[in-house]
């Protein structure tokens, strides 16, 4: 597992390596000891311990034998499962295609009440229209090469957006101003996805706004998150899905929401915007 911007997966890697090195301690073993039993170098040993090498399943069972403490391997290996899901790639999560990586967010959707996106590439896929979704979908199965299942990928998220509608969810979407002329699947797909945000803005739970292009921003744009509940937040970067759970990381991705809408229109004053980016599309 690569090391991510996050220290959320860097503590939860730490973390298992500190209880792999008290076994070692428990049992009296020293690294080399270790090693010695495990019949690797002591090297390895002393790059796990420190965090600096995560270990494998078969690494941590053969560490828990030498140790002489099977009964935590398990434990154990679902702390290195953890630590490995905070940060995913691209390929590794949409390996089986893009229909399972969709579906497999919906649980997550449906346990959470209050919401919040910002978006500086894409509109969110909560409030995306099915032809949007599909030239989203369709592009991104075209450059990562995946097996293509993009009708049932659709159809999934299309499924997921029916937690907008269900319940006392609560919503705020915030998306740069860029993302309404980015020009996503033509003239037309951009056209009808302009005119949804307009209906999905008018839905009472949802706060919908749009931070205007200006020279003089103290802000900048950053990268898409979603931030669900005060509980996670799901991050998406060019190399791949970041989650992060830490609350003091939770809470800085809450700031950085709160000062970019701020910075925000709402109302007519987006609608205004959302219309010019339709006027210019012709």
């Amino acid at each position: 597992m690569t090391s991510s911007a996050s220290s959320s997966a860097q503590q939860a890697r730490q973390a298992l390596a500190d209880r792999l090195a008290e076994l070692c301690r428990d049992a009296r073993l020293t690294g080399a000891e270790l090693a010695a039993r495990c019949h690797w170098s002591r090297s390895k040993s002393s790059r796990i311990m420190n965090g600096r090498t995560p270990p494998s399943a078969d690494d941590i069972r053969a560490w828990c034998r030498a140790c002489e403490a099977e009964t935590q391997a398990e434990d154990l290996i679902a702390m290195l499962r953890t630590a490995e899901g905070m940060w995913v790639g691209w390929r590794r999560m949409e390996r089986a295609g893009l229909r399972r990586a969709q579906e497999a967010r919906l649980p997550l959707y449906q346990r959470t009440h209050r919401f919040r996106s910002y978006s500086s590439w894409l509109v969110p896929g909560m409030i995306q229209t099915r032809p949007y979704t599909t030239a989203a979908l369709q592009a991104i199965q075209r450059r990562r090469s995946l097996v293509d299942d993009v009708a049932e990928a659709v159809a999934a998220r299309m499924d997921r957006q029916r937690v907008l509608y269900e319940g006392a969810r609560q919503f705020a979407f915030l998306v740069e101003e860029s993302v309404l002329r980015a020009g996503i699947g033509g003239a037309e797909v951009m056209n009808g996805q302009l005119g949804h945000l307009m209906t999905v803005a008018a839905l009472p739970n949802v706060s919908m706004g749009v931070v205007p292009m200006a020279p003089d921003r103290e802000r900048w744009p950053a990268e898409g998150f979603w931030i669900y509940d005060a509980a996670q937040v799901n991050v998406e970067l060019i190399s791949g899905y970041l989650t992060i759970t830490q609350p003091g990381e939770v809470a800085i991705y809450a700031q950085t929401f709160a000062e970019l809408a701020d910075l925000a229109v709402y109302g007519a004053a987006a609608r205004t915007l959302i219309a010019s980016a339709m006027d210019a599309l012709g």
